[in-house]
Formats: C-alpha cells, sequence, structure tokens
C-alpha cells in the first residue's frame, strides 16, 4: 500500500493533508524518515510513526449517526445538507449511509466504509429488522393489525413483506419492517387512509439508537455492535 493512501485511510488527513506531513519529514517507515508519499509499505509488518507517535491502521470504521430533519443521507447534494457533513473527523475515511431516511426522517443512520456489511445489512436475503417510530393522522382501525401483519399492499401494487406494528396511546406506534422501499413507511400509512406526520427511526437490526446522542451527533460503534450486526447477517433466510 502507498503511504499517502494508509495514512488517510488511518484516519490522519486526507490524501492533500498527508501528502504535506510526509514532506515535512514527519513520517518515518521501520525507523527511515521517508519524503516520498509513494513509498510502498507492508501495513501488518512495517513501523510507521507520525511525529515520533506509532500510527494505527484501520481498514473499517462504523459510526452511528443521529440524523436531524432536514438533512440528505448522501455524501454529496448541491441543495441541502448532507450526512457526510456532519461527520467531522472523519474525512478521509470513505464512508457511505447504510440505507437511506427520508430528509423528514430523523433517528438511527448507521455510516461505514465496509461495503460488504452494508450490502447484507440492506439485501432482502437477510431480512436484518428496521423499527420507526411514527406518529400519524388518521383513524387507525383494529384491523389494521392483521393487515400490517400479512403484508400492506402499495400504491403501485407491491406487496409488502409482513411486518409488526404496536400501537400506542393516541395516533402513535412502532413499526418494524424487514425491508426498505422508497418512503415504504409513509406509503403503507398512506395505503390505509392515513398520513405519517413524524417518523423516527430507532432500532437497526440488533442496533438501537444512542438516546444520549444529540441529533446531528454521532459516535462509533463498539466493537459488540458491530458485532451485533454481523450475526445479524450470518443466517440468510
Amino acid at each position: 500500500m502507498r503511504l499517502d493512501k494508509y495514512l488517510a485511510h488511518a484516519g490522519y488527513g486526507t490524501r492533500t493533508e498527508v501528502k504535506q506531513l510526509i514532506k515535512k519529514g514527519l513520517v518515518s517507515v521501520n525507523g527511515e524518515i521517508i519524503l516520498k508519499e509513494d513509498k510502498k509499505i507492508d501495513e501488518a509488518l512495517d513501523e510507521i510513526l507520525l511525529e515520533g507517535s506509532l500510527t494505527n491502521y484501520r481498514q473499517y470504521v462504523y459510526l452511528m449517526l443521529h440524523k436531524p430533519d432536514g438533512v440528505i443521507s448522501s455524501n454529496y447534494d448541491p441543495y441541502h445538507k448532507t450526512t457526510k457533513s456532519l461527520l467531522v473527523g472523519y474525512e478521509a475515511f470513505q464512508t457511505f449511509p447504510v440505507g437511506r431516511l427520508d430528509i423528514d426522517t430523523e433517528g438511527l443512520l448507521i455510516v461505514t466504509n465496509d461495503g460488504l456489511l452494508a450490502h447484507q445489512l440492506l439485501s432482502p436475503r437477510y431480512h436484518v429488522e428496521k423499527t420507526y417510530y411514527v406518529e400519524f393522522e388518521g383513524d387507525y382501525k383494529q384491523i389494521y393489525q392483521s393487515l400490517f401483519e400479512t403484508g400492506i399492499t402499495l400504491d403501485d401494487g407491491y406487496l409488502c413483506m409482513p411486518s409488526k406494528i404496536e400501537k400506542l396511546e393516541g395516533n402513535k406506534a412502532y413499526l418494524t419492517i424487514k425491508e426498505g422501499k422508497f418512503h415504504q413507511v409513509k406509503r403503507m400509512f398512506q395505503s390505509l387512509d392515513m398520513k405519517v406526520t413524524y417518523l423516527k427511526r430507532v432500532t437497526f437490526g440488533p442496533i438501537k439508537l444512542d438516546e444520549t446522542l444529540k441529533k446531528g451527533s454521532f459516535r462509533e460503534l463498539t466493537l459488540e455492535e458491530v458485532n451485533l450486526l454481523r450475526a445479524s447477517c450470518n443466517k440468510p433466510i
């Protein structure tokens, strides 16, 4: 691996920033000061120091973001603030959101650069559950319970997979689904003549939103949480 790529992936700055660190003579490999950014290194065997401190290489990062309203689940958008812009300090990692939350939907968004795990978490083959807290307008009828459980048909004729709804006091509920079609939760309620007025994702698979995270804040997933996510993908259905 190139030295500049290693340092960028390790989180020490963008490719441009780490090149400047190298040119300033701040990086050594096995005791030798390196001034060329294209120096080939073995990240598993070589001792790489930055300003005298041992560097720590991480190939993957796993983040939990409490997405706020008004932010696009994307790395770039010409008109709106993006989730990528909230991840200060992780610009060097080529992260992306695992799935999307609508611009007006809040809650748990997992962000990573682990493409394989992201693919498995989103694949219908693994049926990873996502739970949403929903507030809505309209008349909720008891028969809707069984309709959610057997599968709601959307306006375009698509039959959703069976879901689980937990009705709360008033026009509030928790809804758990196993897929993520475009505007799916809103369209499921709409098909039953109800309108979602507030939507917040509270779980993704076995991971629950850390309620100590303020909207717009994030933290790294713990090793236990990452392992739980991986385990949720081990048994395809």
